[in-house]
């Protein structure tokens, strides 16, 4: 599950998913990153749930790693690490919005290149190194050993190759407004060929997402959710990615579980589009759990 992070809530909204999420069946608890957007930063977030939580593995999904300054990045997740007695998994990727790297003066420039940098830099804070020559090492040390475990958010065959060296697996971005089990298998088997052609032995943590509202007025949250969050790329192309979003039944849910299993998905977030808590109870009733 994940939380309603992108949607308006406060404190107790937070007590409430967190709690029962961690109560069960969710074997995690995924937060998002959006800047330019009325959501919590993922720090304050991630930060919660890692206390109010005692179970569910957390999840970032994903950091726009590129925005952000990688020993910052280094010291918050270990920092997070500590605080949720080693759960955190962390979901990286480049973003593809401009203005929420403009925002916080990060560079858009070599995204790519400079997350696989990042992500090794993170890897030596999180040993010990130091920053730079003369300085005191950055803590506090992750309780994992070497430190959380990375998933790349990318899709295209170089970043599929590039994050073969560094990742546990991938998270999937293309199934957020519906599965297309073709598409969707396609995906996968791309994601697996990287991780053998890079002379991987493992096989690659699969995982996807998938935006869904179930109850009264589904259908008109679901597309307003769908609407806002992507009019960052215009009315027009906003307007016809809402329209592609129909998961809004139990059936519809159901259905794109069950197709995702049979593919070979490994982790699925869902995505609420609702702060209200009740989402819980009518998403475990549609799939039986």
């Amino acid at each position: 599950m994940t939380m309603p992070t992108m949607v308006p809530h406060g404190r107790q909204e937070t007590l409430q998913w967190c709690r029962a999420v961690d109560e069960g069946p969710w074997a995690s608890l995924a937060i998002p990153e959006r800047v330019t957007y009325p959501s919590h930063a993922w720090t304050v977030e991630l930060s919660a749930a890692a206390a109010l939580t005692e179970r569910v593995r957390l999840w970032t999904t994903i950091i726009v790693l590129p925005a952000h300054d990688a020993v910052d990045v280094a010291k918050q997740l270990a920092s997070v690490d500590q605080l949720s007695a080693g759960r955190l998994t962390v979901g990286v990727g480049v973003g593809g919005r401009e203005h929420d790297y403009r925002a916080i003066n990060g560079s858009f420039d070599r995204r790519w290149a400079r997350m696989d940098e990042q992500v090794s830099t993170i890897r030596r804070i999180w040993n010990g190194e130091p920053p730079f020559e003369g300085a005191d090492p950055v803590g506090p040390p992750p309780v994992q050993p070497g430190g959380p475990p990375f998933v790349a958010g990318v899709m295209g065959p170089k970043a599929l190759a590039r994050s073969a060296k560094w990742a546990i697996g991938v998270d999937d971005g293309s199934t957020v407004f519906g599965i297309d089990p073709a598409a969707t298998a396609e995906a996968f088997d791309r994601i697996r060929s990287a991780w053998a052609e890079a002379g991987r032995t493992d096989a690659p943590h699969i995982s996807a997402s998938l935006w869904y509202a179930l109850g009264d007025g589904a259908e008109t949250r679901l597309y307003d959710y769908g609407y806002s969050y992507m009019k960052i790329f215009g009315d027009e192309l906003a307007e016809v990615m809402a329209g592609m979003l129909a998961t809004t039944t139990p059936a519809a849910l159901a259905s794109a579980v069950a197709t995702l299993d049979e593919l070979g998905c490994d982790e699925l977030f869902l995505v609420p589009t609702t702060a209200d808590v009740t989402e819980l109870d009518r998403t475990r009733d549609a799939l039986g759990i």
